[in-house]
């Protein structure tokens, strides 16, 4: 489906878009990957949604990115006898391993991990940072802690733990067994929560298999630390700056978002702005002011997607919200502004044969009259490099794999189309101008570049690039074997 802007939306699926004619309108309205959110619904709940998608996608004639987004390790407190209690500013407070239900002073933290890690003067935050407690004594089984911002605790409040790396595993019993799920059902992306190292991908990556693409999501000071390291082994990044924001200081988290873009962006490996992108429409059909200015920054940024949760998932507006980041996008990116930025922070990359290609690629397309970029890709490498290049002209990515279509789903600016399995460099071109023609990109009196690997069908040998004329009596008369 071919779209008005460069920017992918990511939708999540919940109560609220989990039937057909929702989800059609959801990609209809814009959605170019769903998100199903392992924290909620059961395997057969998830099934259900992962059927309808690719029913909407054969429906339609095209090409939907599904991403999964395991749970991660859940740090919660413990229940009390009175369901919850009060904190006062300045009064003491017990996490400890006792069994017996809380009170005013102390209440369970069932995790013996963080106890053997925590030191005098760490900061624990509960319910999403509302109360912070900072320690002042601990040990194997307890934490004396003073009151820094008081407020209702209640029963199993999650707990964040910012200023160590908590020796956790990324990965739960449950995520284990949802990874496998998913893994199998077929799905494109593989969302890793709590990630801390890049250790906490690898392990991702051996259970995947290679059946999903992984992708990081930064939730927590010691993966920004620990960022390039990560990102070296993922192959995509998610910015969740729900947690992110609990962890870290509000007013870290614009910056970091920026940098984080601009590193994703360097390395050619897509990266999804995400978390209370347009909060309000869960209940107003309309989003404020700061929301929509909020997304216009990701998308000036150069971010290749934006995402919402429970905009989507269980709010009232879930296509009105779909449709108004589409509309954001679409007016963000026809700003004279947008490409000034956007080149502004270009990275000149000095690299392989094919990182040559698809430069000088870009650099055609924009000193010449050419409707379009064509790479044809088994990997979705070309495709990747060339979308970093951020071009003024489309990218269309020919592919013969589906499950690479899907994958490209997420990145800046590429249309994914598949082709038959090629033998020949005139096919490519041949096949090129068809699709640029039938899909609305060019007409037979346009050109386009084609960027090409020859011998076909082997990831990584792109060599080639061409001008071609989009009119095939042409091609076949100038275009080489």
């Amino acid at each position: 489906m071919k779209r008005q802007r460069n920017t992918k939306i990511v939708a999540t699926l919940g109560p609220a878009s989990s039937d057909h004619q929702m989800i059609r309108k959801l990609h209809e309205s814009g959605a170019d990957v769903f998100r199903l959110n392992m924290s909620h619904g059961s395997h057969e709940e998830i099934r259900e949604r992962h059927r309808i998608i690719r029913e909407v996608e054969k429906e339609l004639d095209s090409t939907i990115g599904i991403l999964a987004d395991l749970q991660g390790p859940k740090l919660r407190v413990g229940v009390f006898a009175n369901d919850s209690e009060e904190l006062a500013e300045g009064a003491r407070f017990r996490l400890d391993l006792s069994d017996e239900p809380g009170t005013q002073d102390r209440v369970t933290l069932p995790h013996p991990e963080i106890f053997a890690v925590l030191e005098a003067g760490a900061n624990l935050l509960v319910n999403d940072g509302k109360i912070r407690l900072k320690v002042l004594d601990c040990g194997a089984d307890f934490a004396e802690c003073e009151v820094i911002a008081g407020g209702t605790i209640s029963n199993r409040k999650g707990v964040n733990v910012p200023d160590v790396v908590l020796p956790l595993a990324a990965l739960s019993e449950k995520d284990r067994k949802d990874l496998e799920f998913v893994c199998q059902l077929g799905i494109d992306w593989l969302a890793l929560s709590f990630v801390q190292r890049p250790e906490d991908v690898a392990e991702a990556r051996d259970l995947a298999q290679g059946r999903a693409a992984i992708l990081s999501k930064i939730e927590k000071p010691a993966a920004v630390k620990a960022f390039d390291e990560i990102l070296e082994v993922s192959d995509g990044i998610m910015v969740a700056r729900g947690d992110l924001g609990v962890e870290l200081p509000v007013q870290a988290v614009p910056p970091i978002q920026k940098r984080l873009i601009r590193k994703c962006r360097a390395a050619a490996k897509p990266v999804i702005v995400a978390t209370q992108m347009l909060e309000s429409m869960i209940e107003s059909p309309m989003p404020t002011r700061a929301e929509v200015s909020d997304v216009a920054a990701a998308i000036y940024e150069g971010t290749d997607a934006v995402m919402l949760s429970a905009e989507s998932a269980a709010g009232q507006y879930p296509v009105e919200a779909v449709t108004t980041m589409d509309k954001v996008a679409q007016e963000v990116e026809s700003d004279p502004t947008y490409r000034e930025v956007i080149e502004a922070s270009r990275n000149n990359v000095k690299g392989s044969v094919a990182d040559g290609i698809v430069a000088a690629a870009r650099e055609i397309a924009e000193t010449t009259d050419i409707k379009a970029i064509c790479c044809f890709t088994q990997s979705g490498t070309t495709a990747l490099i060339t979308a970093r290049e951020r071009p003024r002209v489309p990218i269309i990515a020919l592919t013969p794999l589906r499950g690479t279509a899907r994958k490209l789903a997420l990145s800046w600016g590429v249309n994914c189309y598949m082709t038959a399995e090629l033998e020949r460099f005139k096919q490519a071109v041949v096949n090129a101008a068809r699709t640029a023609r039938s899909k609305g990109f060019a007409t037979e009196a346009d050109q386009i570049v084609v960027a090409a690997g020859v011998p076909f069908n082997q990831p990584g040998t792109t060599n080639i690039l061409r001008v071609a004329p989009c009119e095939e009596r042409l091609i076949y008369a100038s275009d080489p074997e």
